[in-house]
């Protein structure tokens, strides 16, 4: 997939972004691998995926999304982007009168700000290619909200939306925009709650049962395969009927 240009994985180290890199290598696709801090699991991650598919690249890229010049600092080291994925993040788990300014202006950095200019930043290279994509990886809080984290909550909620305009004003150029809610997904950010806590909720799930990072990795392949390019501006839940 080299010639026919890069995916950037933004928060590649994460439990949903690790499983992206692996299914879009899988795939054929060339990575971008972003992380902030855990630059041993990048590296770990790169060497796995140069051991598994030779012929493809596999390129480190670092930068922290909550600091102001982030977006700037990764766009530098890209080159032939074809196609992004928005799979960093941070969980927030505060009442709102506990949550101080410096939180909320993180978050929206991390999960808003630097994302959307980064996007705007490489443009130029995605609009050349016939067809580019953009998919966000949301959360079920996004669309329904959820006590304790409001403000991740209310970010999430801006990534929908910002999906949903994005798509419209980059169609003409080729770009397809869509984003991706999970609701539960076995990851290391849900490994602190209790087990009680976590049969409650299970038994909310008309499914009966937690999702897996492989479910939202397969739906970012199917978007990114080409099969689906009928289709814009789209928030696609994976939450096993938990919301509907």
């Amino acid at each position: 997939m080299t010639n026919q240009g890069y995916c950037v994985v933004l928060g590649a180290t994460g439990g949903i972004g690790q499983e992206i890199c692996r299914t879009l290598a899988a795939s054929g696709w060339s990575l971008y691998i972003h992380y902030n801090r855990n630059e041993e699991q990048a590296l770990h991650l790169q060497t796995e995926l140069n051991k598994n598919y030779p012929e493809l690249d596999f390129i480190l890229s670092q930068s922290d999304f909550s600091k102001t010049g982030g977006a700037e600092q990764l766009s530098q080291q890209m080159k032939k982007v074809r196609a992004v994925v928005v799979a960093n993040g941070q969980s927030m788990n505060k009442l709102l009168t506990e949550t101080t300014p410096e939180d909320m202006d993180a978050l929206w950095k991390v999960h808003m700000q630097n994302p959307a200019q980064f996007i705007a930043l490489i443009s130029p290279q995605l609009r050349e290619f016939t067809s580019s994509y953009i998919i966000f990886i949301g959360s079920i809080w996004g669309d329904t909200g959820a006590a304790s984290e409001v403000m991740y909550s209310a970010v999430k909620g801006a990534q929908h939306t910002f999906v949903k305009a994005y798509a419209k004003e980059a169609a003409y150029s080729g770009v397809r925009v869509n984003g991706i809610a999970p609701g539960w997904i076995e990851t290391t950010m849900n490994a602190e709650i209790s087990s009680e806590d976590r049969q409650m909720v299970i038994s909310e799930i008309p499914l009966l049962k937690t999702g897996l990072p492989k479910d939202v990795a397969e739906m970012v392949r199917f978007l990114l395969s080409g099969n689906m390019d009928y289709m814009t501006g789209e928030i696609l839940k994976i939450n096993g009927g938990w919301y509907i």
